[in-house]
């Protein structure tokens, strides 16, 4: 004869049931994908001259690096996955033969290990590597 288990018992069973499911909650937040911050260096940004791009991109919200001949300073920002340069200032030297694109970044974004450059139109212009 079957006999109904007592309260005691449906209130362990719920307790534990609810323990399994907040711990397999736990465990697969960790595994949800962020995105990822752009902080960090894209390109060669100490190579001022040497006609390799690159920027620093600073916890601190500076932005550092050179467009291959010049070198830029800044602020930039990140919100939802999208990076906004600020003015970069330059410093105005000529190198002949090369490419200063750079310059004209006004935003970025992170596309796996390259950050994609865009311009104030917002076409891309570029993309650097992450170091």
């Amino acid at each position: 004869m079957w006999t109904p288990p007592s309260i005691g018992a449906l209130v362990k069973n719920i307790g534990v049931s609810i323990a399994v499911a907040a711990a397999t909650l736990l465990f697969l937040s960790g595994c949800a994908q962020t995105a990822a911050s752009a902080a960090g260096t894209w390109g060669t940004p100490d190579s001022s001259g040497q006609g390799e791009p690159g920027l620093r991109l600073s916890d601190d919200g500076r932005v550092t690096g050179n467009d291959g001949c010049n070198r830029l300073m800044g602020d930039w920002s990140e919100t939802d996955g999208k990076v906004e340069f600020g003015a970069l200032a330059s410093t105005m030297m000529f190198c002949e033969g090369v490419d200063t694109w750079l310059v004209g970044a006004t935003s970025a974004s992170v596309d796996g290990d390259s950050l994609v450059i865009y311009n104030e139109a917002g076409d891309e212009i570029g993309a650097l590597p992450r170091n």
